[in-house]
């Protein structure tokens, strides 16, 4: 069962099929052929299963709306002037009617991959495609298409990056973590024993409180099965505690 995070492939083919046309005089003009596209992302697609070894695939797509961004309104603000590449909503389209595509309310493609990778009895046959480093918080397979790494995640090393990644925080994604935080600091922090209390204390101790430490926890948690109610369609926001949980 492989399961792709299809914002990315998608993404990468539309750009790759946009053409500059320099008309003379300053004046140039952007184009796409979707056929161009369809036929890369395709391509990649046909790759990963081969090398994966499966056919049965499952394409993951973000949701309009992001309930990040009711944890913490500057969620992915850094990219609002960033232009997705001609054609990329059709694509989408295009995608959701050729091949078998989940979608949640509210969530980001990999909330989707995370909770379906870890659903029982999918964690024993899931594997999942990104290249997006959050997705080494979930426990399970990962593939890797850019560097061609088929990797293993155990759940104690998901939690210790979910840890790391609140403290560091996450540029790309537009939240800072905590100050002064960066990688080396926080595995001299989290040591051998990588537990929540060590990653609340150092917020407190940084003049900040435990509900600030939580607000970054719960944008750098890619969603599990157990972080997620399927009953009511909503994220189950992290508490603190691994198996004490609020709804969204």
């Amino acid at each position: 069962m492989i399961l792709v995070d299809a914002d990315i492939l998608l993404y990468q083919a539309c750009s790759a099929a946009e053409e500059e046309t320099d008309w003379g005089d300053d004046v140039w003009s952007l184009t796409t052929d979707l056929k161009d596209a369809k036929a890369m992302f395709q391509d990649r697609l046909a790759f990963i299963e081969e090398r994966l070894n499966s056919h049965k695939v499952t394409l993951c797509i973000s949701d309009q709306v992001n309930f990040r961004k009711t944890v913490y309104p500057n969620y992915k603000s850094n990219r609002k002037k960033t232009r997705k590449p001609l054609g990329y909503p059709a694509m989408v389209e295009w995608a959701r009617g050729k091949y078998d595509c989940i979608t949640l309310p509210g969530l980001e493609a990999d909330d989707v991959l995370g909770i379906f990778a870890t659903m029982p009895p999918n964690q024993d046959q899931a594997i999942m495609v990104s290249d997006d480093k959050d997705l080494k918080t979930v426990p399970g397979r990962l593939y890797r298409p850019m560097s061609d790494e088929l990797m293993t995640i155990t759940e104690a090393e998901a939690d210790y990056n979910f840890l790391m990644q609140t403290l560091t925080g996450d540029t790309t994604d537009g939240y800072p973590g905590l100050k002064g935080y960066g990688p080396k600091t926080a595995e001299k922090l989290l040591g051998s024993r990588p537990v929540w209390s060590l990653v609340e204390q150092a917020y407190i101790k940084a003049g900040q409180t435990r509900e600030d430490a939580l607000v970054q926890a719960r944008l750098a948690r890619i969603l599990r099965w157990t972080d997620w109610d399927a009953q009511d369609f909503k994220p189950i926001l992290f508490t603190g505690e691994t198996k004490s949980h609020e709804a969204a």
